[in-house]
Order: C-alpha cells, then structure tokens, then sequence
C-alpha cells in the first residue's frame, strides 16, 4: 500500500489515508451559518475519499471574519448547523475538522468576486483591530491597537471558539495562525510593533498566539486533534522567518499541538515569493526535523506520485490539498487507483472506475 493511502493514528483516532482537504473560504454564509452550499462542497470531498476534510475558516467573532459572508462561529446557535456536517462526514469515514480564526487587520473586505476592496459600516463593514495599529496595505483600513483587555477578551473567544467546535462533533480542530490574520500578526515584527509583554522580542509576539493554545486546550477534552496553520516565512527582510517558525513550533508541541499545517506568506504584500510545485514543502521538512512534530506540506501539491514522493521523503506526514479538491473532489479515488490499483471508492460510485 503506498504511504498517501495508509493510515495515520493520531492520539486515539485513526486517520484513514493522508490525503486532507485544506480550508478555503467559500464566501456563502449570513451571520455566519452553514447552509446547503457548505454540506454539500464538504461532503462531496468526504464521499471522494479524503481522509480529513477541513471547513473554511471560521470566525470566532462577527468582526473576525476575511468578509461579511465568512463562516462563524461565534455563537451557540451555529452548532447546529455544523453539527449536520459533521454527521455526515463520519457516515464516509472521515474525520471533520473546521479552522477557527481572526482576521485581525485584513478584515472587512468584499468576496473575491466583486468589486471593490474595504467593506464599510453601510454595507455590513466594521472597524478592523490588531496587535499595532498599522494598515496592511494602501488600500486597507487602518486597525485599531488591541488594548490588554481586549487581547484577553479575544483568547478567551479562540477558547470558546473550539468548544462550540467539539460540541458540533469536530474530531479536529486547526487555528489559524498564518496568512497575515491575526495571530500572524502577532507573531510577524511586520505588524507587531508593540513594546509590552505581547510585543517587543520574539518570546513577546508568541505570547498571543500560545495564550491562545493554552486557553484552548483548557476547555477541549484530549481526544481532540489540535493543530495549528503557520506561515513559516513572511518572504520579507526582517520579518517572521523559519528560525523562528522553528522556535514557535517548539513550544507549540510542548503545550500538546499535535501537527503543524506548513503554509506561509501572506502578511505583506511585499513578499518576494516564487510558488511552484513543492515550494513550501521544504518549510514542512525543516520543522518536522527540528522540532520533531508531525508536519503537513501543502501547496502546488497536484498529483498522486508527487504526494508519495514528499511522504516517502519523510519530509511530512499528510498532504493537504487546496485548489487541486476545488478542480476535482474524487482526487484522491484517482490516486489511489494510480498508486494501489484500487480506488476504494463508495458503492454508489464504483461502476465508474
């Protein structure tokens, strides 16, 4: 059997192959809430095999979220909702997993699809916040400095965030900690410019982001998968590198991360990047072996023997695709049937293979 489509146990819970679906944001809520689009975009990419699906980002706050049309989960009301999701994601063998997050500094802004940049406050906008009050780029609104008080008010939402996620049946939750949102912005000199405990040096600017995990792993039971998304670099001169991606995954281990989902860039748009295939996979590699964490590569990652080529490597333990489960939710029944000479696919469906 070839490594994609072995399974992975993490903790208690055995993963059937590693071939994961990575968060992307779909722009189809109000207020929030899951619908019939949601079920259906997560659960066709459950029936086509993969062995962890992963909701989009989901905010922990109405002013967390990328756009005004983002996932929430905010509020009890949502469980419900996503308790559907859940459900029938374990009818395939499959393991839910949801992102929460804070947009921090690139919040209120309109879908991709339509004009314009910044939301205002008349059309459903809001005010933005940050660890420093600096504008991500010309275009974009410029944030309000977090107080000490609203930085633990924002933990504390994170926390009750992940309990709103086990309580909805997710065996899996990742936080977001990269592209420019948030807890990046902590972690990057880029945009934390404060002097306090939450700024000023490296211990500083992880402050945040591991309060945040601590909190968090505080009120989920253990059984929880945990992991978290980080940009190991911001592709920018004196910002957040892989040195110290390495020494935030340190820490992020000792307080009982489970896996690191590698990304990276998206906290200036000054970044010198050149993506290609496998471009990322190299920050994966690095941080599994030095950290000694189980990592996930993601990024350009298209076809089933460039996958098994990366975990033969040892340079990660699971593949996350992104756009590639957009072009094609049955990616990984092709693979498999590439890679085994079966497909392992549903009932239903087997009489096309």
């Amino acid at each position: 059997m070839s490594i994609l489509f072995s399974p992975l146990e993490i903790k208690e819970i055995e993963i059937k192959n590693r071939c994961w679906v990575s968060p992307m944001c779909q722009y189809s809520s109000e207020d929030g809430f899951v619908n019939d689009w949601h079920l259906v975009h997560l659960g066709t990419r459950a029936v086509g095999g993969a062995g962890l699906v992963m909701t989009e980002a989901a905010a922990i706050s109405p002013e967390g979220r990328i756009s005004p049309n983002d996932l929430g989960i905010w509020k009890d009301d949502h469980i419900e909702g996503l308790k559907k999701i859940t459900k029938f994601l374990k009818l395939q063998n499959c393991i839910s997993a949801i992102q929460i997050a804070h947009s921090g500094r690139k919040g209120s802004t309109k879908r991709p699809w339509e004009d314009g940049y910044s939301v205002d406050k008349k059309n459903g906008g809001w005010d933005v916040i940050a660890p420093s009050s600096i504008p991500f780029d010309g275009k974009s609104s410029t944030p309000k400095e977090l107080s000490k008080n609203e930085i633990n008010e924002l933990i504390i939402k994170f926390a009750d965030a992940a309990k709103r996620a086990e309580l909805a049946g997710f065996e899996c939750i990742e936080i977001h900690m990269a592209h420019g949102y948030l807890a990046h912005e902590f972690l990057s000199p880029i945009s934390n410019k404060r002097t306090d405990e939450y700024g000023n040096n490296l211990k500083g600017r992880m402050k945040f982001p591991l309060d945040v995990i601590k909190e968090i792993r505080k009120i989920v039971s253990d059984k929880v998968i945990l992991l978290v998304r980080i940009s190991a670099t911001d592709y920018v001169e004196n910002g957040w590198d892989l040195d110290q991606s390495i020494e935030f995954c340190k820490e992020l281990k000792e307080l009982g991360v489970d896996l690191i989902d590698c990304s990276s860039g998206g906290s200036s748009p000054l970044q010198k990047l050149n993506p290609k295939p496998n471009y990322q996979v190299p920050f994966s590699a690095e941080i599994k072996k030095e950290v000694g964490i189980k990592t996930g590569a993601v990024g350009l990652i298209t076809n089933s023997h460039q996958a098994e080529e990366i975990l033969k490597a040892n340079l990660a333990d699971v593949i996350f695709l992104g756009r590639e489960f957009l072009r094609n939710p049955y990616w990984p029944l092709k693979a498999k049937k590439d890679l085994d000479g079966e497909t392992g696919a549903p009932d239903q469906y087997i009489r096309s293979f």
